[in-house]
C-alpha cells in the first residue's frame, strides 16, 4: 500500500524508545516513569534522570498540554517537509509533568495554549511522532 504522504524521515527504534513508537502508531502517549522518585520521563532513556534508578515502567499519558515556548521553521533541514512550511514545532509541557517537543497541527500556536495530542488514524499515519492540536 502507497502512503499518500510525502516519506517522512523515521525516528530509529531501539530498546529504549520501541514501546513509545508502538504506542503511538495506535495514537496513545506513552511516558515512562520512576518508580523510586515518581518523575514522569521524556524522552525515552534506560535510566533516570533524576536518581539514576533503572528500570523505568511505562504509563500511558492524558496527551493534554500546554505550549511552554515554540518556533515556526521556515527551513526544514529534510525534503519532505518543504511543502509544509512553516511548521509549528513546541515545546509542551505535559499534564503529567514531563515536558516533550512536538508539531503543532491546525493553527497558530501561542504560549500558554491548551492542546491534546492527536490521535485520529490521518495524524497517527501521517507523522512518525506524536502531533498536537488546540484543545477546543
Amino acid at each position: 500500500m502507497s502512503q499518500p504522504y510525502p516519506a517522512y524521515p523515521m525516528p530509529t527504534e531501539d530498546a529504549d524508545n520501541a514501546p513509545y513508537l508502538r504506542a503511538w502508531r495506535h495514537g496513545v502517549l506513552l511516558l515512562q516513569h520512576c518508580e523510586a522518585c515518581g518523575r514522569e520521563i521524556f524522552y525515552p532513556r534506560s535510566m533516570c534522570p533524576d536518581c539514576w534508578a533503572s528500570p523505568l515502567s511505562w504509563k500511558e499519558a492524558s496527551g493534554h498540554g500546554t505550549i511552554v515556548s515554540f518556533s515556526l521553521i521556515y527551513r526544514p533541514n529534510h525534503p519532505a517537509f518543504l511543502d509544509e512550511v512553516p511548521i509549528a514545532l513546541a515545546e509542551i509541557a505535559l499534564d503529567e509533568g514531563a515536558s516533550m517537543l512536538a508539531r503543532v497541527l491546525g493553527c497558530a500556536p501561542q504560549i500558554g495554549m491548551r492542546v491534546k495530542m492527536a490521535t485520529d488514524v490521518e495524524a497517527v499515519e501521517r507523522y512518525p511522532l506524536p502531533a498536537f492540536r488546540p484543545l477546543a
